[in-house]
């Protein structure tokens, strides 16, 4: 860097974030239109820019949602500015936030190699598909608001690495999405959001018990949004998951790496047949 460029991080204003949504859009990564506000509230101090004589340049994000667990997302350096140094300043900026908290991201394929080198194992792949809405609500699916949101919590921990009831309780409501609920004697046995993207709608997460229920959920989502382009993150490895977006016409758009610092969670992919957002994990 010339000695006469001055080159920064600091922690986001709220009204910073939409700026780093801009760019992921522009990356062709079709973000949520009102993901800022959900993204920001979780770890206000996790939000990072880079400024070049006072340019914003670059961004990174690195949530921690408890003392064990944290996630970075939104890496991304200008075009112009990148391969300069100013993209791993905000990394090492990102892991020393972090601290000795076990790390996940969903990083791009080609990319995977360097986050090895900072300690990254592959744990799976996530897999965009993109595809036209279309379903109706099951009998069997309630609104969300309607279900006790600690019970709620409780049901998306088993799924998740940790509890994050800051997050959920804006995500689930945030404007122009949906948020349901699958009852089972009573009791939650899945539950998926669907929200407004730069581009279509995003079905995020979609967690379910058993196969039919994702499909049940996955159809009244859907059915939400009749005619326009939606798009579902999956795990690779859940095959019963493939075969939902298989039978509804999905086409692949786009895969990410995910990979964690430490020991990989252990987590039911099975039951995950959406996850909650390529940022935030």
């Amino acid at each position: 860097m010339p000695s006469n460029e001055k080159f920064i991080i600091r922690t986001m204003l709220s009204g910073d974030v939409n700026l780093a949504l801009y760019w992921a859009a522009k990356e062709g990564w079709n973000p949520g239109i009102h993901d800022g506000d959900c993204f920001y509230y979780t770890d206000p101090e996790g939000f990072f820019i880079g400024e070049l004589n006072s340019e914003p340049i670059g961004c990174i994000t690195a949530v921690a949602y408890n003392d064990s667990f944290g996630f970075i997302g939104l890496y991304i350096v200008k075009p112009e500015f990148r391969g300069k140094g100013y993209g791993i300043q905000l990394w090492k900026t990102a892991l020393k936030h972090l601290g000795n908290r076990t790390i996940g991201l969903d990083g791009v394929i080609d990319q995977q190699e360097n986050y090895k080198k900072s300690g990254f194992q592959l744990a799976y792949r996530n897999i965009r598909y993109e595809g036209i809405g279309r379903g109706s609500i099951s009998q069997h699916v309630v609104d969300l608001k309607d279900v006790s949101f600690e019970d709620l919590v409780a049901y998306d921990t088993t799924l998740f690495s940790v509890p994050r009831p800051k997050f959920l309780k804006r995500w689930i409501n945030q404007p122009e999405g949906a948020s349901l609920g699958f009852l089972k004697n009573s009791k939650l046995a899945g539950y998926g959001v669907i929200r407004a993207c730069q581009i279509g709608f995003k079905i995020g997460p979609l967690f379910a018990d058993e196969e039919t229920i994702a499909e049940d959920l996955f159809n009244s989502l859907a059915g939400k949004v009749t005619g326009e382009t939606i798009f579902l993150d999956t795990p690779e490895a859940n095959s019963a998951a493939i075969a939902l977006t298989k039978k509804h016409d999905m086409a692949i758009v786009f895969e990410t790496a995910r990979m964690y610092t430490k020991k990989p969670y252990s987590l039911p992919l099975h039951r995950i047949f959406g996850v909650t957002s390529l940022e935030l994990g």
